[in-house]
């Protein structure tokens, strides 16, 4: 998966900064990440922090004073079956500032190679594995690229000192810290005061973390929480209260876009629309909007406007309906909404939040306190094993496993999402009653199963195109495929399988046959399988800057750390038969929903690499609209352009026909009816401007 954490966590630079004097040069060849064996062992007595979910404990980091005065930190995780393993040394000059950092291991993403030292001339130096640079050290703080999380508290303290005026960073940016509220916990001490605080510059909005009562880092809650060891256990209360403290500051937002004066009528004249039904682009055309509905479709200039109606000149502008996302996870990030909007995502197909949080996205966008996408939930089952779901509801039988099913259509949930660590056996009758309830079936396929065997056993869709690529592996990585082995696997024999093959073939046939969807999220893969540390991958450069410094480095990355013998080209000839698969699946007549399992940016990616398949223009589209609209049963409102729809539709300059990327180009989103101005939405969702 992505870098799933740096969005949410201020010690990691949120997942990727050019210098501002001079781009860093692509980094030469780097030797191999030192190994988990060669890193420090954390004394008995260091302070010990834990990575936990409500899932379990997924980690630990350590933290100690050496004998020249450094403080050493060290970070074993494993999350699924990822694995980060890292150590950290700081070395700190009078100021308190560090002169010298250290950072050796590996993670998900690749190396993690970092370090950084100031010379006698004040000139600051770093190199990681995808930047390098220089510059005069000053009054400035060296933001770290990776490193174990709790290193980061060096930072949070120097925040804290220097009070609402902030600390500028190195490579870029500035940052600052809000304290609010504090409130008791309960501990292996006894009760504990903490105090609620938000550091503003490290991410696209404001981002939440725990102090102490005096002012020092405590740690951070929320669907993965670091804490310390003996606290675990208080995450999920910290988590509802920053929750309840980020959903007032968004409300104010959401309160300023959705007002009465947004949702006059609106005619977009003379402009290029797109027939999603259809699957073309029609030229010339003239939309009316509302009453928070499309009141009228005609040729351009033949509908009269209203008296009190915004009329906009559509020349030079393409009119779609809103995008969907059928991959995006919602829930702890209320910001990330904001900015789905602001991209032209109206709608989104969640493949596993919680149920608690999604009542609450639900009732606090009917109540127009949240500005966010509309959509439909699925809940993520798995069976109780440290490899399973954080988030998930756990069950230990085939009986449990229908029990979760009952509670998730009780909590008027669309969908049941079945994960890695799942029992075979369990799924068909779990699935049977979920679709006795009607309910849609999907998720990742169970360790020791086949794509296959998964359909034939009740699923209506398969997620993310290793799981699809699981027909072809052998044997010991489909019975492995709850832990790294189900990136590993098609990373290493991906490149060899025949795509054109009898038994793939049969395989897409029967997919069609059944009418099973896929949801390839190929963006997920895309670089961790291709990138190597010297470019910025598809997915985010068209945002590079206009995102924070600090968010648009965290996207620069290693790429998947190469293993047995294999070469980066190895994996990206891997990478492209993914594409490959996607293109034959479509061309048999298998439905694929556009996802991004990400933050969302990604989707224009994902289509541009649907048109790689062999997708047309207007297929790929129709991947983001129709199609995920049709799946969700919410085709009778939302999906197309068509008299009597919800009026969610996106209106971008450029023509869309000729360059699908000109859908980053939002002008105007229409939610709901609202009419939203995009450069209003991008600057209130923390980008600065428009992507390319």
């Amino acid at each position: 998966m992505r870098r799933p954490l740096l969005a949410a966590i201020l010690l990691v630079a949120a997942p990727a900064a050019l210098l501002a004097h001079k781009a860093a040069p692509a980094p030469a060849p780097a030797p191999a990440p030192a190994a988990k064996e060669q890193l420090m062992v954390p004394p008995a007595g260091a302070r010990h922090y834990t990575i936990s979910s409500v899932a379990g404990k997924h980690g630990d980091i350590w933290s100690w004073s050496l004998p020249d005065g450094q403080t050493a930190y060290r970070m074993s995780m494993t999350l699924r079956g990822w694995v980060t393993e890292t150590d950290e040394v700081i070395g700190f000059g009078p100021d308190k500032r560090p002169t010298r950092v250290a950072v050796r291991g590996f993670t998900d993403s690749g190396d993690a190679t970092e370090n950084f030292s100031v010379d006698a001339a004040g000139i600051a130096h770093w190199k990681t594995a995808v930047d390098e640079g220089s510059a005069p050290f000053a009054g400035k703080r060296y933001n770290s690229y990776g490193g174990p999380w709790l290193a980061g508290e060096a930072d949070i303290a120097a925040f804290v000192a220097a009070g609402e005026k902030g600390i500028d960073l190195l490579p870029q940016g500035h940052a600052s810290i809000s304290i609010g509220k504090a409130v008791t916990i309960d501990g292996p001490s006894g009760p504990k005061t903490v105090k609620l605080a938000f550091v503003q510059g490290l991410g696209f909005a404001p981002t939440p973390m725990w102090l102490d009562d005096q002012n020092r880092f405590f740690g951070f809650a929320g669907v993965i929480s670091l804490l310390p060891e003996g606290y675990e256990a208080a995450g999920p209360k910290l988590k509802d209260i920053q929750d309840e403290a980020t959903a007032a500051m968004v409300r104010d937002v959401a309160h300023r876009f959705l007002s009465p004066d947004n949702r006059t009528p609106t005619l977009i004249d003379h402009v290029l629309l797109f027939d999603s039904v259809g699957g073309r682009y029609l030229p010339d055309q003239a939309v009316l909007i509302a009453d928070g509905k499309v009141a009228a479709v005609a040729k351009g200039g033949s509908l009269k406007a209203p008296a009190g109606t915004t009329v906009i000149d559509g020349r030079g502008k393409t009119l779609s309906p809103g995008l969907w996302d059928a991959h995006r996870h919602i829930g702890g990030d209320d910001w990330n909404l904001l900015q789905n909007v602001a991209t032209g995502m109206t709608n989104y197909r969640s493949p596993g939040s919680m149920i608690d949080e999604s009542l609450s996205i639900f009732k606090r966008r009917a109540a127009g306190d949240l500005l966010a996408p509309d959509g439909k939930v699925s809940v993520i089952v798995d069976r109780k094993d440290p490899l399973a779901a954080q988030g998930a509801l756990t069950v230990t039988s085939a009986e449990e496993a229908i029990a979760a099913v009952r509670k998730i259509k009780a909590a008027g949930m669309w969908g049941v999402k079945f994960y890695t660590s799942m029992n075979p056996a369990w799924i068909a009758p779990a699935a049977a009653e979920a679709h006795k309830l009607g309910l849609h079936v999907h998720g990742h396929i169970p360790a020791g199963m086949r794509p296959l065997e998964a359909v034939r056993a009740g699923y209506d869709e398969i997620t993310h195109i290793n799981f699809i690529m699981m027909q072809a592996m052998p044997q010991e990585v489909v019975d492995k495929a709850n832990t790294a082995a189900r990136l590993e696997g098609p990373a290493k024999y991906g490149k060899d399988v025949d795509l054109d093959s009898p038994e793939m073939k049969t395989f897409y046939a029967e997919l069609a046959q059944r009418k099973t969807i896929i949801d390839p999220t190929l963006t997920v893969w895309e670089p961790l399988m291709t990138s190597d540390g010297s470019a910025l991958s598809p997915e985010y450069s068209p945002f590079a800057d206009v995102a924070p410094p600090a968010v648009t480095r965290g996207w620069k990355i290693a790429g998947y750390p190469l293993f047995g013998g294999l070469t980066r080209d190895d994996f990206r000839k891997s990478f492209a038969k993914m594409i490959g698969v996607v293109g034959r699946l479509h061309r048999a007549g298998v439905p694929i929903v556009a996802g991004t399992d990400g933050y969302g940016l990604e989707l224009v990616r994902e289509l541009e690499l649907y048109q790689q398949a062999g997708l047309t223009n207007p297929e790929a589209l129709q991947t983001a609209t129709i199609v995920p609209a049709r799946m969700t049963g919410m085709a009778d409102r939302t999906g197309s352009i068509a008299v009597g729809k919800t009026a969610d539709i996106i209106l971008v300059n450029g023509d869309v026909s000729k360059t699908i990327g000109a859908l980053r180009q939002v002008h105007t989103v229409f939610l709901d009816g609202y009419r939203l101005d995009g450069d209003a939405l991008r600057k209130a969702s923390g980008l600065s401007g428009m992507p390319k």
